[in-house]
Parts: structure tokens; sequence; C-alpha cells
């Protein structure tokens, strides 16, 4: 093993080279090619092969880092693919957009002892592309064939993760998704030059050659109750995601121009698929020429400021109440950003959106960060008299986002929610208060990361198998 790893005592780190920013800007498509063989090889051999994995540790779906990091060293690919794959259903699309260095290369071992941190990321998408490319991924082929049936509501990262378990195990599989197409906002939410929409396809399709069923534009509480989807399913698993965008509370946010972040993003990648867009075609939801401001500090806001930059808005201003330090979104889309021209305004917080019909510009103050919160994160705190304007024709908000009232919407209130709006469950099985109804992903943590969606659903699956199991064992039992 030796000769194979090991190597970051004399080779460097490196990652595959980032187009130039001027070129970057005049396409959707990713910044960065992909790894060469040899040159992933290499990285993958940098791996100290340490006896407590961080990285494993820290990765939400515990992936056997070391592991298919010592077969890309070794040439050895389809079995890197093979381990990769098996703890993670979407590992082309999280060596894509997880945030890394907050994750698996943020606590690795050599990263920590300065000798730059093994490109984790771009090596799992190395090997997954070229499985792909290689023919070695197949539709999932169930030993046995259940008659049991598993309703998901939401085909996001947690419902087609949870759909790829269940199918596996021989379950029938109907994922039932509002729009009409399967991915959710993988496919609507973050733009092109962060995740191509035929990766995700692919993947979406894989499952269907696999046997899951689909059913697009389909809304429950509008095509059918929450207790009619029972009654069609032996399980239903609630995997919808949170929708919901908070608000801003300042004068102003009714003018015109003034934007959900989700709107403006759905629109843009919409149009990118080919879809008529009338808010985009008439100008609302395209940044060209146009000061644009987007408010907001996590990834939300980043997918915004370069999409703005991509529709060759006239300037680029992302405002954060926080610094670069205690921003949420990953430290690499910060700067991306800034190397495609985006403006950063930290430690500024909105006060009021000026203009007649239309925003003109946004009114801002300087913050000064105080004692920590309960949270552990410094207050925010309004430095007086220290207001300034940013001139805006498209501000943007990108604040986050809230469950929906999914017992109103499905109207099934007896169905029970936490005092934040997420669906409360039995952690230990993932099964709402609902007999045979299970939830997972953002709907009951909150908004987070798709990987910790896909962690989610993969223990969904578990917890449906278990209840289906014993149900059909008292089944018999009773006949």
């Amino acid at each position: 093993m030796t000769e194979k790893m090991l190597k970051f005592v004399y080779l460097d780190k490196h990652a595959p080279v980032k187009r130039a920013a001027a070129k970057r800007l005049q396409d959707f498509n990713e910044i960065s090619p992909n790894f060469d063989n040899p040159d992933a090889a290499d990285q993958a051999s940098r791996c100290s092969q340490c006896g407590i994995p961080f990285c494993q540790v820290h990765c939400p779906v515990q992936n056997n880092i070391p592991d298919w990091l010592m077969l890309t060293a070794e040439g050895r690919l389809e079995e890197a693919y093979e381990v990769s794959a098996a703890t993670n259903n979407m590992p082309e699309i999280c060596g894509r957009i997880c945030p890394q260095d907050r994750l698996c290369e943020g606590n690795c071992v050599i990263e920590q002892s300065g000798h730059g941190t093994v490109t984790i990321g771009s090596i799992e998408r190395f090997i997954t592309d070229t499985a792909w490319e290689k023919g070695w991924v197949k539709p999932v082929q169930p030993v046995v064939e259940r008659d049991q049936s598993v309703a998901i509501i939401g085909a996001g990262p947690a419902g087609l993760a949870a759909a790829e378990e269940l199918r596996r195990s021989g379950y029938k599989v109907h994922v039932y998704d509002r729009y009409d197409r399967m991915g959710g906002l993988l496919v609507y939410g973050i733009p092109n030059f962060k995740l191509e929409k035929n990766i995700v396809q692919r993947r979406a399709d894989l499952l269907e050659q696999g046997g899951v069923v689909y059913h697009p534009n389909f809304d429950v509480g509008r095509d059918a109750t929450l207790d009619e989807i029972r009654g069609r399913h032996d399980a239903v698993l609630i995997a919808t995601g949170v929708y919901r965008q908070r608000d801003i509370q300042v004068p102003g946010v009714g003018l015109d121009n003034v934007v959900p972040a989700l709107d403006y993003l759905v629109a843009s990648n919409r149009k990118g698929l080919g879809d008529t867009v009338p808010d985009f075609d008439n100008g609302r939801l395209d940044a060209a020429g146009k000061d644009v401001v987007v408010i907001g500090g996590g990834d939300t806001a980043m997918d915004c400021v370069r999409t703005a930059v991509r529709q060759h808005a006239k300037s680029v201003t992302c405002l954060y109440r926080r610094d670069r330090e205690n921003m949420p979104g990953s430290r690499s889309e910060v700067q991306y950003a800034e190397e495609e021209g985006v403006r950063f305004q930290w430690l500024s917080s909105p006060e009021a959106f000026l203009g007649d019909d239309a925003v003109e510009a946004v009114r801002a103050a300087r913050i000064h960060l105080g004692v920590p919160d309960a949270s552990g994160r410094q207050t925010p705190e309004v430095i007086e008299g220290s207001s300034f304007n940013v001139p805006a024709t498209l501000a943007i908000t990108a604040l986050g986002f809230d469950p929906e009232d999914l017992p109103t919407l499905f109207g099934a209130p007896e169905l029970t929610v936490t005092r934040w709006g997420t669906v409360r469950i039995d952690h230990a099985t993932m099964m709402t208060n609902l007999d045979g109804v299970f939830a997972a992903g953002d709907i009951v943590r909150g908004a987070s990361l798709v990987v910790w969606g896909i962690r989610d659903g993969r223990d969904a699956a578990a917890g449906i198998q278990t209840y289906l199991t014993h149900k059909s064992e008292h089944s018999e039992a009773a006949a």
C-alpha cells in the first residue's frame, strides 16, 4: 500500500483547472473539466490512510473515502465506484455540490498538518463520471419482487435516495412530485454551472429503468389528499423539502422587481431547459443590464449572484449582515463569485427598498458583531448613522426557506408538526404520528445539504422496510 499511497509528502495538492472567469461568464457550463485518469490517481495517492478517517466521520453518509481513494490510486476504478455507491445514491452529484471545505476535505488529516487536503470531491466526481461512461452504473435489479407498495411524496434527494433503496429491496415504489421533472431543487434550484441537468436526469432515468414509477405534476392536496395516498399504498414517505421562502420585513418590500431567490433561480433554470418562461422573457426575472442586489449569505445567495453575472447584469452586489468567516455558504463559492466580478458588502443589513413603483436602490446599514447568541454566533448589531444606498433595479432576497403548512396543504390536520413547521418524527424509526407515514430530509431537519437529504432518505427506507416486514408478518399470522 505504501508504494501507492502516502504521497502527500512530496506530491502537491491540485484540483482540476478552472476555466478563466472571463470565459465561464459567457455560458452556464461547469467551471472546470473533470480530472483525467493519471491526475485522479496521483491526487488519490496523497491520502494518508489514517487510522481514524476524519473525512469519513464528517461525511453525512459515512462514505468509505480512504478505501475508494486507495482503489483509485491503484487504478481499480470500477471497484472504487462500487465502494462509493455503496453508501451514496448520488456520488456524482455530491462530488459537485457538497461543501467539501466544511465536511470531508475540511477535516482531512493532511490538511490539518499543512500539506493541503486531498481533493476528495473532484475525485468522487471523476470516479462516478467514469462509471457512467464505462456503463458500470446499472439500474437496480431486486432479487425478489414484493407485493407491498410505497408512496414517496417529493422527488428531491431524500425521496430519490429512498426510492432506490426500497426498489432494491423489491418494493413497488411510486414517486409523486409537483414538478414536471424529477429532482426537485437539484433541477430547478441549482444552476447549471454547479450541476448540469443531464446529470440529474440520467440518475432519475436510471431509477425509472429499475421499476420506480413517477407521477409528475402531481400536487398532494390538490390531486389527492394524504389519506387518499395512504389508501393506495402500504406506506408513505413525505420528502417534500422546504419551499416557503422567508420574508424580509423592511419598508418597500412590495415594490416591483423585489423578488424571492427561488422565483429567480427557477426562471433561469427553466429557461436553460428550453421552457417558456414569461417572467424571464418580459425581463422581470432576467438580470441583463440591471444593477442587482442579492440579500443573504448562503449557497442560494451565491447561486443568485453567480447567475446574475452570467445574465450580464450591469453590477452585482451581495449584502450580508455578518462577515466572510461567519457566512453559512461554501467558501469556494464566495471565491468563485469574487473572481467573476461580484461585489460583497460584508457586515451590511438592508433597512429599506427605495423607489416609487419599482425598486431603485437598497438602503443598508453597517453592522457590528456583538456577543455570541445561544447558537454561538456573534449577534449582528446596527451601527447608528451608518446607512448607505446601493443602486438596485433588481433586488433578490435569499434569506432561507421554511416548511409549508403540510397539515393544511395535504388535508391532514392530524399530522403533527414542530413549532417550526417541520414534520415531527420518531428519529429511531423515521415514522410520523400517523401509522405507516414516514418523513425525511429538509421537511424534518429544516433547510440543509443535499448529502443530508440522501442520508435521511436511506434511513427512512430502512425504517419503512422494518415497518413493512412486521406488517407482512402480522398479516400472515392473522391468516
